[in-house]
């Protein structure tokens, strides 16, 4: 290992000259160059996967310093190769000379390959590691991971969120100052959220692609070995970005429990009250301030409600017409008044209107839906409620949401033939809701068992039997099982 003290200290003078100007060839400046510079990728790759880290290091260290453009796996594979040569080296000088040089990749692998890496990652990375490796420097830290995250935003990784989020809490507690923690809350509450709605349109992208992929094989538009090769992609890319959702929604549920105690609604109103004119003709200042607000619970405090209105106004989005409905109906369940509900159902509508993944536009469906059925509406809710269903097959409380019709529906189908037989409807919902999402098989399996089915006397004196096919009249109008 002593020979990392000299190869770490010549990658961090020449360094210097690298981070000025990138180099003008690819793997070296004449042939010779080139076939050592491709020899000893080859030798780094070996010693690498076989996880012999310092052969590795050596092979790394030539690279680096005489075709740094060469390979992009050799700044990709800089952390995994650094943590582990940091982990076993028992020298402090000789550990530092290689956190420097863990930390010399994130600086300078922008400037060889600008199309595959940001400043913005590396200097996030950056941070990171300063946590990990040189924790008093905690100061530099997070003002690094504040430069990334308003660099890299929705691209910002979900381990830099943690790491961030983690220090701006303790700086919290140590300062006793709120607004760092809720400054934070803003950025993540803003651009995860965005991080989620780009991996959501790429995944509903590939989840598309693969069915039309699908129907063009069934046809024969497509022979078996395209077939196979596409469908290999788009699963592989679907499946990452399943993976990059749910790892940033739990990064943001996360984040979420960390500042419940330190961001209740009397601490963010009194904070925006007082920057709220400063900010107000900035707008994504107010989008940060409208989604932190939201989120916590705060809609009914008047600077929310200004905010709102202002983003709405000039700036109209799914998200804004989504709360402004949310807002809107909640009015109109204390009011019953019929403009709060006329400004619900528009401001749902144009949410709808407005969504950019299925999964949105579901949601957005939903909620008209409940709307509907606050007012009575029946039709209309279930009309919403399959609008949603359309988008996102297996959302079980669409399912419940019909379910529910049905059984409230004594009033309107007292003329039914068999009393009662809107519930057998009612229970066809319920069913399916428990077999598309598991999630609300609980829910949906109790209020089935819950129901009234009408007795074997009603069914008998109608010449039926159990099994058999009857249809719901009234305004159901569907055909069901008598049970």
């Amino acid at each position: 290992m002593k020979k990392l003290i000299a190869i770490a200290t010549v990658v961090l003078m020449s360094g210097i000259a690298f981070a000025q100007k990138p180099c003008s060839f690819k793997y070296g400046a004449n042939e010779a160059d080139s076939l050592k510079c491709l020899e000893q990728i080859t030798n780094f790759r070996t010693f690498y996967n076989s996880k012999n880290y310092v052969d590795a290091y050596e092979a790394w260290q030539y690279v680096i310093q005489n075709c740094p453009c060469s390979w992009d796996g050799i700044y990709t594979n800089a952390q995994t190769l650094f943590q582990n040569l940091i982990k076993d080296e028992k020298d402090s000088a000789r550990r530092e000379l290689l956190i420097d040089s863990l930390f010399y990749t994130f600086d300078s692998r922008s400037d060889f390959f600008p199309d595959k890496f940001t400043p913005g990652s590396g200097l996030g990375l950056k941070a990171y590691n300063t946590m990990r490796y040189r924790r008093s420097q905690y100061e530099k830290a997070y003002e690094w991971f504040v430069q990334s995250v308003e660099m890299e935003k929705e691209n910002t990784q979900p381990a830099v969120w943690d790491t961030y989020f983690q220090l701006a809490e303790n700086k919290t507690k140590a300062q006793r100052d709120t607004s760092i923690v809720i400054e934070a809350y803003e950025r993540a509450t803003d651009y995860i959220d965005l991080s989620i709605l780009n991996a959501t349109k790429a995944y509903e992208k590939d989840v598309d692609e693969l069915d039309t992929l699908q129907k063009q094989f069934e046809s024969g538009a497509i022979d078996r070995m395209n077939y196979d090769r596409l469908e290999k992609r788009l699963s592989q890319d679907s499946a990452r970005q399943s993976k990059l959702i749910s790892n940033y929604r739990k990064t943001l549920s996360k984040i979420e429990k960390s500042v419940t105690p330190y961001a209740s609604c009397d601490v963010m109103q009194a904070l925006y009250e007082k920057k709220f004119d400063e900010i107000k003709g900035n707008l994504s200042s107010v989008s940060k301030m409208v989604n932190t607000m939201y989120k916590g619970g705060c809609t009914g405090s008047p600077v929310f409600q200004e905010a709102l209105a202002i983003l709405h106004q000039a700036s109209p989005s799914r998200n804004s017409a989504f709360i402004m409905g949310n807002l809107m109906f909640q009015n109109y369940i204390n009011s019953q008044s019929n403009d709060d509900f006329t400004k619900t159902v528009n401001y749902l509508k144009e949410s709808v209107d407005l969504s950019e993944t299925h999964e949105q536009r579901a949601e957005s469906n939903y909620m008209l839906a409940l709307a509907y059925r606050m007012k009575g509406s029946f039709s209309e809710a279930r009309s919403a409620a399959y609008d949603a269903l359309k988008s996102k097959p297996n959302m079980g409380k669409a399912y419940i949401l019909i379910g529910d019709l049905y059984a409230n529906s004594g009033g309107r189908c007292s003329d039914e033939q068999i009393p009662g037989a809107y519930y057998w409807a009612a229970a066809d919902k319920y069913a399916k809701a428990a077999s598309v999402d598991p999630s609300c098989a609980n829910e949906a399996n109790s209020k089935r068992s819950r129901l009234s089915f009408p007795s074997k006397d009603e069914i008998f004196k109608r010449g039926l039997k159990t099994g058999a096919s009857y249809k719901v009249g009234c305004w159901i109008q569907e055909n069901t099982t008598v049970r």
